[in-house]
């Protein structure tokens, strides 16, 4: 598309650098000049022509008043800056904090677009358009909207460096905020010299974030201006209208999840994973190591929100078991799943940091976070509770009771606490309130966390919130059932919420918010990727959230004590096990279980390890009513869905037959 270049030049008198070679900020009443722009490119030694031409374009269409290109490099500057603006905080030694606008502090997926040229790319939950629409749309929205601001040019690679998959990691994003900058160096690996070496220059995701006039953009009424949209077909992603969490960091949801699903399918023309390409999975991956047998096993996951999946990721061994066995972070929001040269199904994380949820995490549910956000890790929390005096953050669940002492505390919106009327329990920190840290201030991230070629993946684990009906853990050994599972997997809905008490919102695979094409297809990409690993992993589904229904309380302790399942899991994939095998899956005995340190009454580990069929029969009425809403879906899963049906209804009549 050509446009007009504007040649207006910039009033700057200031054009002196920082340690980096960096443009400093400068002084300016107009937009900025193509000149101007080339100077900070030639700065920031940008050498591939097309990112220069894509930065000049949206330059021309943005008009922001100066441009930058940042590294890695410029971190402190760039806090420094932020703080003297008041965009930061401090929060101690070494971290920071932040607050966004009040209508602002989630993703929002309703305004999320999925856009392509091909309308078969349209599926049940992606929201699609045509490329041609929204990409014009979004022009019009962004036009002008970064006058006064600094355009800062983000180039960033998602995978660790040399990765097999490194070709669909690259990015540019361009952003008009500052602290976007500074949560993208810690989820992303910055530098201009990831974009040095591509195969192709034109092999980058091109990515513009605009923030907008955020009090008026309308949010949530019939008059929203704000558009998240991926271009998936021209690997573009165009964000309007935020300045929080994934809506603004680019190369985290829209490019790690749903650039990424498009390209895990289009790399197969290319060859990628034996010519079945890969997969790009909102999945947590971490490691387990056996210290007395040496063995070392991989589990990657998917899970609704709030089912557990970052405390699993984070986790450590139990108490009793800690000696024995160390479990390794390798990430808990993203993988990237292919099969490599030999045979193997492997899996990266391919961010660099974690975005982690703030509520309820401290001591006992996630120890691992909080050493992640110590004082001197550089961490950021944003829409936590403040206090300004003596730069202290909390969040509900950080402790059992907020602090007493409510002077100078103010709440994720930045009003006082002590102004607050007597009986005023409000939260003090919104509920998706989040700290940000690298990977690196992980205190058990994995020695290889960097390994370009990835880890082998000996697992593969659903998990939904469901009160009854799922045991503790279920193991299955087919591929079609384990995808089918994935397709169904979901939480369970509240009845105030939807009328329907004990019925799961299906998220399949955990991927609703970010499929790139529709769900049938995306069914078969999964079947022959994974189909194509010589060593299959063992699929699983996992419960943590089974409740006795008289008193209510948690039938398993949960957290730390969640890896004794993964244990008996990865006992049955090298035949060490062999448990019970049910109608929808094999579940653990009591004997197989490592229950070493831990006390569970009889009557919980009875249900934990058993089937309620009747509630499952009534599942499948549901889950038939959810894929029939898919086209093109593989007959493998439908296949799959009959076998388990009828293995429960085969399991009804001879417990008929035994009762009579």
């Amino acid at each position: 598309m050509s446009v007009d270049i504007s040649t207006e030049t910039s009033t700057s008198q200031d054009t002196g650098q920082d340690t980096a070679g960096h443009s400093r900020a400068q002084d300016t009443t107009g937009p900025v000049s193509v000149a101007a722009v080339d100077e900070a490119l030639d700065v920031g030694r940008v050498t591939n022509p097309y990112v220069r031409a894509y930065v000049q374009y949206w330059a021309t269409i943005t008009e922001p008043a100066r441009v930058e290109v940042v590294s890695a490099l410029d971190d402190a500057r760039l806090v420094a800056e932020a703080l003297d603006a008041g965009e930061l905080q401090p929060a101690g030694h070494g971290l920071y904090y932040s607050r966004s606008y009040s209508k602002d502090t989630a993703r929002s997926e309703e305004r999320t677009i999925v856009a392509t040229d091909d309308e078969t790319d349209a599926g049940v939950y992606n929201n699609w358009r045509r490329g041609d629409e929204m990409v014009a749309a979004q022009i019009r929205r962004m036009a002008g909207q970064s006058a006064g601001r600094t355009m800062y040019v983000v180039p960033y690679l998602m995978s660790p460096e040399g990765s097999p998959l490194a070709q669909y990691a690259a990015g540019v994003q361009l952003t008009d905020n500052r602290p976007v900058v500074l949560h993208m160096i810690r989820m992303a690996r910055v530098g201009i010299e990831h974009l040095d070496e591509l195969p192709d220059p034109m092999d980058f995701v091109k990515a513009v974030h605009v923030t907008g006039d955020l009090p008026n953009l309308g949010q949530g009424t019939p008059e929203d201006q704000r558009y998240f949209v991926t271009v998936a077909d021209r690997r573009t992603i165009l964000h309007f209208g935020s300045s929080y969490g994934g809506n603004a960091l680019l190369g985290k949801i829209a490019h790690g999840l749903r650039q990424a699903c498009f390209d895990g399918r289009a790399s197969a023309e290319h060859g990628v994973g034996g010519g079945r390409g890969f997969l790009a999975e909102q999945f947590m991956l971490l490691g387990i190591t056996d210290t007395v047998t040496g063995k070392r096993w991989h589990v990657a996951g998917g899970f609704p929100s709030a089912s557990g999946k970052t405390n699993l990721a984070m986790t450590l061994a139990p108490d009793a078991l800690g000696e024995r066995y160390r479990v390794d972070f390798y990430g808990d929001d993203i993988a990237w799943l292919w099969v490599g040269d030999d045979g193997r199904l492997y899996a990266m994380n391919p961010e660099f940091g974690v975005f982690g949820v703030a509520k309820d995490t401290n001591a006992a549910t996630n120890p691992t976070a909080l050493e992640a956000i110590t004082p001197g890790s550089g961490a950021i929390f944003t829409n936590v509770a403040y206090n300004p005096t003596t730069q202290e953050v909390w969040w509900e669940g950080r402790t059992p009771e907020p602090p007493t002492d409510v002077s100078g505390w103010l709440d994720w919106k930045g009003e006082a606490i002590a102004d607050r009327e007597p009986g005023d329990t409000s939260p003090w920190a919104h509920p998706n309130s989040r700290f940000t840290t690298t990977l690196a201030n992980v205190p058990n991230v994995a020695a290889d966390f960097e390994a370009p070629a990835g880890v082998p993946v000996d697992a593969i684990i659903f998990g939904g919130r469901t009160r009854d009906r799922e045991p503790l853990v279920r193991a299955v050994t087919d591929l079609a059932e384990g995808v089918y599972d994935g397709l169904t997997l979901g939480a369970e809905a509240t009845f105030a919420a939807d009328g329907l008490d004990g019925q799961l919102r299906y998220d399949p695979m955990s991927m609703r918010p970010f499929l790139a094409y529709g769900e049938g297809d995306y069914a078969r990409h999964w079947l022959e990727v994974v189909g194509a690993a010589t060593e299959q992993p063992v699929f699983a589904h996992v419960n943590w959230f089974a409740k006795d229904p008289e008193d209510g309380h948690f039938r398993w302790p949960g957290y730390r004590e969640n890896l004794r399942a993964l244990l008996w899991l990865l006992a049955l994939k090298d035949g060490e096990v062999t448990g019970h095998r049910t109608p929808v899956g094999i579940v653990p005995t009591a004997e197989e279980l490592e229950l070493t340190g831990l006390e569970v009454p009889e009557a919980d580990l009875e249900a934990l390890l058993s089937i309620d069929t009747e509630r499952w029969r009534q599942e499948m009425t549901f889950r038939a009513d959810h894929l029939a809403q898919f086209e093109r879906l593989p007959e493998e899963i439908w296949a799959a869905h009959r076998r388990v049906a009828q293995a429960l209804e085969d399991a009804a009549e001879t417990a008929a037959d035994l009762e009579e």
